[in-house]
């Protein structure tokens, strides 16, 4: 079988973690970046994962991008911002566990991708794609006028036979208003494919009273297939055109959850490798789950490859 070509659109950022003017730990997370790891860990050679976003042109966000190589992920669309810098923010936690952020991403060079010199370039490449995926936070760190002209490339993209795939991901202080949020999301939606949402996000934005709910708003605007994420009681899924109820696919017990940061993304890359060989949702689903079970049992959004390798053995045989 060929490789399929998954484009992923978004921001990393650099992380610090440790003691302020003391030792700390660098490092970078962001929720697509992390989806695209995973992915590319779930699928090796069976799917070509390109990241589609700009840092900075410096020594640490050149480090960065040799480090996504590194994972086996396509940074030919990665653009150097010369005149923007990698966003930051630092992780502080306290006495108690208890962790804080601090951002340092308001002319972070991804906010600019679509002014980049370059993106005339990635654009013509994007058009290659047999999927591309975005998040929430993807648009939210956008310009409207950027925002607004990414949703129409991507209608383009859809109209030339591309998936589009969409995860909520909200969160509201990238937002200058729920209404602006709601405006952008309503938009994506017409444009989108593949609805990857969760249900705690839904009720913050719509006040959607059950899953139920969520699914059947998704299928008034468009969405061809739908999974709502519903934590440590797994997720629904639906094909609109094949089903008329949706499927609960219930998730992995986890007797001792440490970190839940990319429970989300890791779900993502597990079900797109399989989602793009071919798979149903429900098996989509079911190896997100699963990944996402092991994930969360350990520190950080990206874990060890010796954590992720076995999971791999096990849905290798699907893909």
């Amino acid at each position: 079988m060929q490789a399929k070509n998954i484009a992923i659109i978004g921001e990393c950022m650099i992380e610090l973690s440790g003691t302020p003017f003391g030792e700390m730990r660098q490092s970078f997370g962001g929720d697509t970046l992390n989806a695209a790891i995973y992915l590319k860990r779930m699928s090796h050679e069976q799917v070509n994962t390109y990241y589609v976003t700009a840092i900075g042109d410096d020594k640490l966000s050149s480090m960065m991008r040799a480090c996504w190589s590194d994972e086996g992920i396509n940074t030919s669309l990665v653009a150097f911002d010369n005149k923007h810098s990698t966003g930051l923010y630092m992780i502080h936690v306290d006495n108690e566990g208890e962790r804080s952020f601090q951002y340092w991403r308001s002319q972070s060079a991804a906010k600019y991708l679509l002014k980049h010199p370059m993106f005339s370039s990635i654009n013509r490449q994007l058009v290659d794609s047999d999927l591309i995926f975005l998040s929430g936070i993807s648009l939210a760190i956008l310009s409207t006028t950027d925002r607004n002209a990414l949703m129409q490339l991507l209608a383009e993209y859809r109209d030339r036979g591309i998936e589009i795939a969409f995860d909520s991901n909200y969160r509201p202080a990238l937002w200058d208003s729920l209404a602006a949020a709601q405006s952008a999301y309503q938009a994506m939606l017409f444009a989108c494919d593949i609805a990857l949402v969760t249900f705690d996000d839904e009720q913050q934005i719509w006040a959607d009273k059950t899953p139920q709910y969520t699914l059947a708003r998704l299928r008034k605007l468009g969405v061809k297939k739908a999974i709502v994420k519903l934590g440590e009681s797994g997720c629904l899924c639906q094909e609109f055109s094949q089903q008329e109820e949706p499927e609960h696919i219930e998730a992995f017990t986890v007797n001792h959850i440490v970190d839940t940061t990319s429970a989300g993304d890791s779900f993502n890359g597990a079900f797109l490798a399989l989602y793009t060989n071919g798979k149903t949702l429900a098996s989509c689903c079911m190896a997100g789950n699963l990944l996402a079970s092991h994930v969360i049992q350990h520190k950080g959004a990206v874990v060890s490859k010796n954590i992720t390798q076995p999971i791999y053995e096990s849905i290798k045989e699907l893909l």
